[in-house]
C-alpha cells in the first residue's frame, strides 16, 4: 500500500529528537512521499534540509501562511517570490485565511492570499489552502481567480457538504486528515457523499493527531488511523482508499 501524506511539518521542532526514525516509521507503514507546506522565511532553512536529506521522497512548498502575515508581510512576500523564480517547489503553500485569532491584517491576507494564487498561476502550480474560520471568503477567492488552470486542496477541510461541494466545484480537492475520527466533528456524514476522487490525505503534523492517538504529537505515520476510518466510512477497502487517494495527490502535484 502506498500512501501520500500532502501536508505535514516534519521540520518543526517537534521533531528535532527523532525526525529520521519518524520519517522511518511512516515509510515502514507505506507512506511514499512527504509534502512540506512553507510557513514563513523561518522556516525555509528546514524544510530544504529535509528536502535534501530526503530527495524524491520529501517535497517542499513555497508561500506565506496568513497567520504570518503581519508588519513585514511585504518583505516576506518578496522572499516567497525569489524562491518561487529560483528553482522548482511542488506547490504554492501554505497559503489562505485565518481569522480565527486575529484579524488585524485582514486586508493584508486577503492580498497575500490573491498575489500568491497569480504566482502559482505563474508557475502552474498547485496550491494548498489554509481557511480557518474563513472557508466561505477562501472559496469565492478561488472561484474570482479560477480560470481554469487553477489546481489545490483546501487543508485541513471540516465544512459542510455545501461547503465540499463548492470547493469541488472550484476545481480543488478536500485535504482530509484527524479531524475525521473526532467524535462531534460530523465530518463522516458529509463524506459518505463526496466521492474518494476528490480526496487526499494529509496529517498535518505535529498538529491534530487522530483518535485513538489525539493528545499526542502526530506523525505521518498516524495517515492508517485516517484511511481506516475513511475506508469505514465510504465502505471500502483501505487498499483502495490509499490507492485513489495516492492517485488523486499523484495528479496533482504532476507525479
Amino acid at each position: 500500500m502506498e500512501i501520500v501524506d500532502t501536508h505535514c511539518h516534519l521540520y518543526s521542532e517537534e521533531f528535532d529528537g527523532d525526525r529520521d526514525e519518524m520519517i522511518g516509521r511512516a515509510r515502514e507503514r507505506g507512506v511514499r512521499t512527504f509534502y512540506l507546506p512553507a510557513i514563513d522565511s523561518s522556516s525555509i532553512p528546514g524544510m530544504l534540509k529535509l528536502e535534501a536529506d530526503y530527495p524524491g521522497v520529501c517535497k517542499a512548498m513555497m508561500g506565506l501562511h496568513p497567520c504570518y502575515v503581519k508588519e513585514n508581510w511585504r518583505e516576506e512576500l518578496a522572499i516567497v517570490e525569489d524562491w518561487l523564480s529560483k528553482r522548482e517547489f511542488a506547490a504554492v503553500g501554505e497559503i489562505g485565511l485565518d481569522f480565527y485569532w486575529d484579524r488585524t491584517f485582514e486586508e493584508q491576507q486577503y492580498e497575500a492570499f490573491r498575489t500568491q494564487i497569480a504566482w502559482a498561476k505563474k508557475y502552474n502550480l498547485p496550491i494548498v489552502i489554509h481557511s480557518r474560520n474563513s472557508m466561505q471568503e477562501c472559496i469565492n477567492m478561488v472561484r474570482e481567480a479560477q480560470d481554469g488552470t487553477l489546481k489545490g486542496i483546501f487543508h485541513c477541510f471540516g465544512g459542510s457538504l455545501e461547503s465540499a461541494r463548492q470547493i469541488i466545484n472550484a476545481g480543488m480537492l478536500l485535504g482530509i486528515g484527524g479531524v475525521l475520527t473526532y467524535k462531534n466533528a460530523g465530518l463522516p456524514a458529509i463524506l459518505e457523499q463526496i466521492p474518494l476522487e476528490h480526496i487526499v490525505l494529509e496529517t498535518d503534523a505535529p498538529y491534530l493527531t487522530p483518535v485513538p492517538l489525539r493528545g499526542k504529537r502526530n506523525e505521518s505515520s498516524y495517515l492508517t488511523y485516517i484511511i481506516s476510518k475513511l475506508a469505514e466510512v465510504k465502505g471500502v477497502s483501505e487498499e483502495e482508499v490509499a490507492r485513489i487517494t495516492t492517485a488523486n495527490s499523484d495528479r496533482l502535484f504532476k507525479l
